[in-house]
C-alpha cells in the first residue's frame, strides 16, 4: 500500500541533482567561488544557500548591466541622434501643415461671413400677382352636361333676321326653354348616376398556399385531397396541389386557392378543412399574396 501511495504522490526526489547542476552552471558563468563561501554554503541549509546564490547573481547582473550602459557603443548614440533629427523634421512638417490648415479655415470663415451679410441684405423679388402655384392633384373625371336646347342656338340667327323685335315684354318663351333645359340636364345626370352605380367595383382577392398535414404515413392522401376540394364556398376557387415529403415517410398536401377577401377568410377556411378529423391533423398557411 505504501509503495502504491508513493507511486501516485508527486514528490521531487531528485531535487538535489538539479540544485547541483544549477550551482555548477552559475559557477561556470561567474567564476569559481572562494573557499570561505564554500564553507558557509556547506554549513548553511539549502534554502539559505539558494538565497545567497540568487543575491550574488542579481548583484553581478546589475553590475554588468550598469557597465554596459555606462560604456554604451557609439552606434546606439548615433541611432538615437538620427531618430531625434528625424522627429524634428517631422515636427517642422506638421507645423507647416497646421499653419496651412489654419489659413484655409480663416479664409473659409471670412467667405461665410461675407455670404451671410450678402444674404441678409438681399431681399427676394416679390412673386408676380399673375403667378399661381397649384398643388398636384389627381385628374378627376368631369361630367359633361348636355348642351342647351337648340332653341337658344337659333336665337342669334333669329335676332339677326329680326332686328326690330329686340325686347320681349312677356318672356314666356325663355322660361319654357329654361325649364326644358333643366329637365334634360336632370335626366342626363340621373342616367349617369345609374350607370355609375351599376358599374362593378374592384374586388379584392388573395392567393393562399395551404399546408395540410396528415396524422401519419398511413393516411390516404388522395382521399384527404378529395375532402379538401369538396369544400365549396362563394368566392373560393381551388388550384393546383402537390405532395411534399416531410420526414419518416410522411407527406403533406400543399394546395393553392384563390379567395375573395370580403367573402372568405383564412380562419373560416382552416376551420372547414380541420373538420375532416380522420385525415387532417393541422392546417398552416405557407404563403399569402394579394392579387
Amino acid at each position: 500500500m505504501a509503495v502504491d501511495y508513493f507511486l501516485h504522490e508527486k514528490i521531487w526526489f531528485e531535487k538535489y541533482k538539479y540544485d547541483d547542476a544549477e550551482r555548477r552552471y552559475y559557477e561556470q558563468m561567474n567564476g569559481p567561488v572562494s573557499s570561505s563561501s564554500h564553507q558557509q554554503e556547506n554549513g548553511a541549509s539549502t534554502i539559505l544557500r539558494d538565497i545567497a546564490r540568487a543575491r550574488e547573481n542579481i548583484q553581478k547582473s546589475l553590475a554588468g548591466s550598469a557597465s554596459t550602459t555606462s560604456s554604451g557603443p557609439a552606434g546606439d548614440q548615433n541611432e538615437l541622434l538620427s531618430r531625434i533629427s528625424h522627429l524634428e523634421v517631422e515636427n517642422q512638417n506638421l507645423r507647416s501643415v497646421v499653419a496651412d490648415l489654419q489659413m484655409a479655415i480663416f479664409k473659409l470663415e471670412s467667405r461665410l461671413n461675407a455670404l451671410e451679410k450678402s444674404s441678409t441684405s438681399h431681399q427676394p423679388s416679390p412673386v408676380p400677382p399673375t403667378q399661381k402655384v397649384e398643388p398636384f392633384s389627381v385628374p378627376s373625371k368631369k361630367v359633361e352636361l348636355p348642351p342647351a336646347s337648340p332653341a337658344k342656338k337659333v336665337e342669334p340667327a333669329a335676332a339677326e333676321e329680326d332686328d326690330d323685335d329686340d325686347i320681349d315684354l312677356f318672356g314666356s318663351d325663355d322660361e319654357e326653354e329654361d325649364q326644358e333645359a333643366a329637365k334634360v340636364r336632370e335626366e342626363r345626370l340621373r342616367q349617369y348616376a345609374e350607370k355609375k352605380a351599376k358599374k362593378p367595383g374592384l374586388i379584392a382577392k388573395s392567393s393562399i398556399l395551404l399546408d395540410v398535414k396528415p396524422w401519419d404515413d398511413e393516411t390516404d392522401m388522395v382521399k384527404m385531397e378529395e375532402c379538401v376540394r369538396s369544400i365549396h364556398m362563394d368566392g373560393l376557387v381551388w388550384g393546383a396541389s402537390k405532395l411534399v415529403p416531410v420526414g419518416y415517410g410522411i407527406k403533406k398536401l400543399q394546395i393553392q386557392c384563390v379567395v375573395e377577401d370580403d367573402k372568405v377568410g383564412t380562419d373560416i377556411l382552416e376551420e372547414e378543412i380541420t373538420k375532416f378529423e380522420d385525415y387532417v391533423q393541422s392546417v398552416d398557411i405557407a404563403a399569402f399574396n394579394k392579387i
